[in-house]
């Protein structure tokens, strides 16, 4: 059955219009930014054959491009169209922090974070430099590593802070094993860069491990 013939308070785009795109499962707002199916296929079943196919929804949209454009039903086209979503999405992401507008909220530096780290296969350290209102400042990667880690420095995690002439930082770092546990060495670094960075009066505000999952705050769990 075509989709056009479905109730309209099942059709993936009314249903979006009528309450939102977070009441969508993955399938249908894939259905949505898919257009339409393939033939015997509608773009709601073309959506949940790709999911199976890629396993989840995660591993689908952190394909290569040219690894979406081999897939059955998507092809060159939508294959960039689809890069191109996802990186309009982070750059909205980013622009939102860059304008020097407040992190009032924890969890907004956390999605930030997850969306720049979570994908890459390689562990990267980065941070959030902010002002004394908590503006952001700048994001900058300072380290990177291998599969199994990224060694860290404080003596540079504090340049980088003068430079900045930041009040404040939020660090964050990638496991791309997938886990967003922390580890021994994760708290002990985070206790010696929160020490380094009391010596100039920046305070450590909180150190996000990233995995497949919801980012980990390390202040959360009271280790910041």
């Amino acid at each position: 059955m075509h989709i056009h013939d479905w109730p309209e308070g099942e059709r993936p785009r009314e249903k979006l219009l009528a309450h939102g795109p977070a009441r969508l499962s993955d399938a249908e707002l894939l259905a949505v930014f898919l257009g339409s199916g393939t033939r015997g296929l509608s773009a709601v079943d073309l959506g949940r054959r790709l999911l199976a196919e890629a396993g989840n929804l995660r591993a689908l949209l952190d394909l290569p491009p040219e690894r979406l454009a081999r897939m059955a039903g998507l092809g060159p086209a939508r294959a960039c169209a689809l890069a191109g979503a996802l990186e309009l999405g982070t750059r909205h992401l980013a622009q939102g922090l860059s304008r020097g507008e407040a992190l009032t909220e924890p969890g907004r530096a956390g999605d930030y974070l997850s969306r720049r780290l979570r994908a890459l296969p390689y562990e990267v350290f980065a941070c959030l430099f902010l002002d004394t209102r908590h503006r952001v400042i700048a994001f900058e990667e300072l380290f990177r590593g291998t599969l199994d880690g990224a060694e860290v420095h404080p003596r540079e995690v504090v340049q980088r802070c003068l430079a900045h002439h930041a009040a404040a930082v939020i660090l964050g770092h990638n496991h791309p094993s997938g886990s967003a546990e922390p580890s021994a060495a994760d708290r002990a670094v985070t206790a010696r860069l929160k020490q380094a960075l009391a010596l100039v009066e920046v305070r450590l505000l909180d150190h996000f491990i990233i995995g497949d999952g919801p980012p980990c705050s390390m202040a959360r769990l009271g280790a910041v």
